[in-house]
């Protein structure tokens, strides 16, 4: 299991149960404009960078507001709820099991900086992050290879020697672009695509207690 030389983390729906934030994100932001939500926007902005999921809604809702205004309301809609949101099971284990194996970790996430960051700093696992990539220094989202690629850069690993930890097909795809290990994280939100999951990594976990992660 732990040939590899550093590991890579998502954060919504692996390092914690934030998924279903977004939907009641996106059907007030919506209400604003007096549109309903519409059938599979979920599934259509899945993994995709905010400046990218700002673009869709530009180009579907015909919203005149610049990319930057939309991205900092929907930080602000966000930011309390992401002070609350709960940690996957076991995570916090896990994340210790490999510090005292010297192995490092990094962090590659569609969301922003500010939310990926008080996430961190709300369950005190900033400490674990040699290096935390968001969607504000990647041009492309999930499920392009770009941010998983640059953590591994900065990392200074090779990506073949990365193992990645995912819970949406975006993100498996971006991992397995990349040329890493996926592991696929059981998650609520996704239940819906389990079986596809499986197929496409390489393992797949319920969470982080399980004890295939462990010597």
């Amino acid at each position: 299991m732990f040939d590899y030389k550093a590991v890579l983390f998502d954060l919504d729906g692996t390092l914690v149960d934030s998924m279903g934030i977004w939907k009641d994100i996106d059907v007030e932001y919506l209400g604003r404009f007096h549109i309903p939500m519409p059938d599979g926007l979920q599934e259509a902005i899945e993994g995709i960078s905010m400046y990218e999921t700002a673009t869709y809604f530009k180009n579907h809702f015909h919203i005149k507001d610049s990319h930057e205004k939309m991205i900092a309301d929907w930080n602000d809609m966000a930011y309390r709820k992401y002070t609350q949101v709960p940690a996957k099971n076991g995570i916090l284990r896990f994340l210790e099991y490999l510090e005292k194996k010297q192995i490092p970790c990094g962090l590659a996430t569609s969301n922003s900086r500010t939310l990926t960051q008080v996430t961190l700093d709300s369950h005190r696992m900033s400490r674990f992050f040699k290096v935390v990539i968001t969607g504000d220094e990647v041009i492309k989202g999930k499920p392009e290879p770009d941010v998983y690629l640059t953590a591994a850069r900065r990392l200074q690993v090779p990506p073949e020697k990365c193992l990645v930890f995912e819970d949406l097909i975006a993100g498996i795809m971006a991992g397995k672009r990349a040329g890493m290990y996926v592991c696929a994280v059981e998650d609520d939100y996704s239940a819906k695509d389990r079986e596809a999951k499986i197929r496409m990594a390489d393992m797949y976990i319920k969470d982080y207690e399980d004890e295939v992660l462990y010597d």
